[in-house]
């Protein structure tokens, strides 16, 4: 019987190197992968892909006139969706500047690195208990080359799967799950995503979070139980 269901058919999100063993790129491959805490180097060729294509289709609109209505209309898409999610700066809005980005340009807007951004400037990881957590899940706590805040770079993944993270967004293309980070109000676990400007004011905790002011976790109600269970027998001897 021939199945008559339509099989998926899924677009590429990155290609791997032609050269698997060139030491320039492995080295620089590492040192991204260590400064902005990706997970394999399979998210650093997703980004080098989706720039790549970026390129290409400035250079392609570069090659017609300037007075070319393609080249007006899909340049114009192009570099206002660059500025939109802060890749591209508003004074720099020329197709000559899109071939001169590179990929930390696209890594520095993952939501990662602007949850670390943004506690840094709100002093809230210099925190014992933000440092605390971090340091407990880093999984380089024993390497003495990292501090606190490379720690909490490599380890922000510990974050999203243990469900502490939210991010309140504008669009509607989110993963929603019950963890502990939102974005206007709409949680999202995905470390990669990408945060646009008018929506990176609105990353923090989630209210149902213990780090927002919600329910305690698991050990601290544990802990609680204990410390009522013990005050029982005291008030009765009293």
């Amino acid at each position: 019987m021939v199945n008559g269901r339509i099989p998926s058919v899924f677009s590429k999100t990155y290609v791997t190197p032609r050269r698997p063993y060139e030491k320039a790129r492995l080295d620089q491959e590492l040192r991204i992968i260590g400064e902005y805490g990706l997970r394999n180097k399979r998210e650093v060729w997703r980004v080098k892909y989706t720039l790549a294509n970026i390129r290409k289709a400035a250079r392609e609109l570069l090659t017609l006139e300037e007075k070319d209505p393609k080249r007006l209309f899909e340049g114009n898409a192009l570099l206002r969706r660059l500025v939109r999610i802060g890749v591209l700066d508003e004074s720099r809005m020329k197709l000559d500047y899109v071939l001169g980005l590179k990929i930390e340009d696209f890594l520095e807007r993952r939501l990662q690195t602007q949850l670390i951004i943004k506690h840094e400037s709100n002093s809230l990881l210099a925190t014992a208990g933000i440092q605390t957590l971090f340091l407990i899940d880093c999984p380089i706590k024993t390497k003495k080359n990292y501090d606190v805040q490379e720690c909490a770079m490599l380890c922000t993944n510990v974050f999203f799967q243990a469900g502490h993270l939210s991010v309140r967004k504008l669009a509607l293309n989110v993963c929603l799950v019950l963890v502990d980070t939102t974005v206007r109000k709409q949680v999202v676990n995905i470390p990669s995503f990408i945060v646009r400007l008018d929506s990176q004011k609105h990353i923090d905790f989630s209210l149902k979070s213990p780090f927002g002011g919600g329910r305690p976790g698991r050990v601290k109600r544990k802990n609680l139980r204990k410390g009522s269970a013990g005050a029982a027998p005291e008030e009765e001897e009293d």
